[in-house]
């Protein structure tokens, strides 16, 4: 019983470390063929945006708007994958594959 604790809190320290890691997972999507480009990082932060500077006109404030939206939120969605990735990765060896158990929403 002792051992199996022991072996839960090795998870435990494995599962924070590879959570601390998402910060330097990153993801970039672009929208508008290009003209905004979003990244953000495994802890769905948005840490870069790029707006090209001929969409940088008050008439186009909307559809400036619009596209920053699309691309941040396809940013969020494709960092998702690779942020359930690497906490499985994280995790592999020390956790039984037990059907049903879903470790990725930690």
């Amino acid at each position: 019983m002792m051992k199996m604790l022991g072996k839960m809190k090795e998870v435990q320290s494995k599962i924070q470390e590879a959570q601390e890691g998402l910060v330097n997972i990153t993801e970039t999507a672009e929208s508008g063929g290009g003209m905004v480009k979003a990244t953000v990082n495994g802890k769905k932060q948005v840490v870069n945006l790029e707006i090209d500077n001929d969409l940088i006109k008050p008439d186009d404030k909307e559809m400036m708007q619009d596209l920053i939206i699309a691309a941040v939120n396809k940013a969020l969605e494709d960092v998702e994958v690779k942020a359930k990735e690497e906490l499985k990765k994280s995790t592999e060896g020390f956790l039984p594959n037990i059907p049903g158990m879903d470790f990725g929403n930690m």
